[in-house]
């Protein structure tokens, strides 16, 4: 009797858990230039970071105690990219609005598959060349008069290179050893972001920011989110790929120019175009031909 195996749903939980957190990950951008305005980035990523991890501790209490020494240093190594993906995504928004750092930041889909193979030697697709010259293009684009000058600003470069080190916090949490406890590498890269931050602030000569009501409502609503981000993140990306988590990922600036729009931000019309073809070249990047043939397989029993 042959039978046809059920290919897996489209949208199964890990999908659908990412989605919401591009949700709010979209929204944080905005809240962030908000905090930024009565604090010092380092200042802020310390705070939201060390909160975030907190959180993980209550959750996990006795656990930490078996945190094992390849937990430890993979969470540190996350820890590390997270860092500087925050930090310089946090900069940036001291230049920009939280939209075009939102679509900035996108550029990180893109590379992904460049910094594997840079890091890993897994050879890209030649669709990735095309996707990586399309998001450059949406760059220049976004930037306006600027970029198309070659004349990026302060903020639009800062804000790309962290999107360098969002893309190798990407590569880094898809290869998590499925052995490893995702509770205990969540809190130990969430506090290996916010110890960097902190020890950098005197060496940057940056002050402990005032209390005030903006800076620890921010703080207490981003570090819940933060928590929440980073350990969905670590747990899906066990039960599916890097790439249809990145594909999913490219979602999130969407989300960001949408909640800017509504805060009333405005990007001129080639900027939105620059928008469209960073989005588009994330999914070209992440998108291959199925090959015929390829769908389910008939199996005997």
């Amino acid at each position: 009797m042959k039978t046809h195996a059920s290919p897996p749903p489209a949208l199964g939980l890990p999908e659908l858990a990412l989605i919401a957190i591009t949700f709010i990950w979209g929204g944080t951008f905005l809240v962030v230039q908000h905090a930024v305005t009565v604090s010092g980035p380092l200042a802020f990523v310390a705070a939201r970071f060390a909160v975030a991890a907190a959180i993980g501790a209550l959750i996990c209490r006795g656990q930490l105690r078996q945190l094992s020494r390849a937990e430890l240093f993979t969470g540190m190594a996350i820890g590390v990219s997270i860092f500087g993906g925050y930090a310089l995504q946090t900069y940036g928004l001291m230049h920009i609005s939280s939209s075009k750092s939102a679509f900035i930041t996108a550029f990180y889909v893109p590379i992904v598959p460049l910094v594997q193979w840079l890091v890993f030697k897994q050879r890209p697709h030649p669709a990735v060349w095309v996707a990586v010259a399309l998001a450059f293009v949406g760059l220049l684009l976004l930037t306006g008069t600027d970029g198309l000058s070659m004349a990026f600003g302060t903020g639009e470069l800062i804000t790309a290179v962290g999107a360098i080190a969002i893309a190798l916090e990407i590569i880094l949490i898809s290869r998590v050893s499925p052995q490893l406890n995702i509770l205990r590498v969540t809190i130990v890269q969430l506090a290996t972001a916010s110890l960097i931050a902190l020890l950098l602030m005197p060496v940057m000569g940056e002050a402990p920011p005032a209390l005030s009501q903006t800076f620890i409502l921010s703080v207490l609503a981003l570090g819940c989110a933060s928590a929440l981000i980073q350990y969905v993140m670590n747990w899906a990306q066990k039960r599916i790929s890097a790439t249809k988590a990145t594909l999913i990922y490219a979602g999130e600036p969407v989300w960001a120019g949408v909640i800017g729009r509504i805060a009333g931000e405005r990007l001129p019309a080639l900027a939105i175009v620059g928008a469209i073809l960073i989005i588009a070249a994330g999914i070209l990047s992440e998108w291959r031909p199925k090959r015929r043939g390829g769908a389910a397989k008939a199996v005997q029993q």
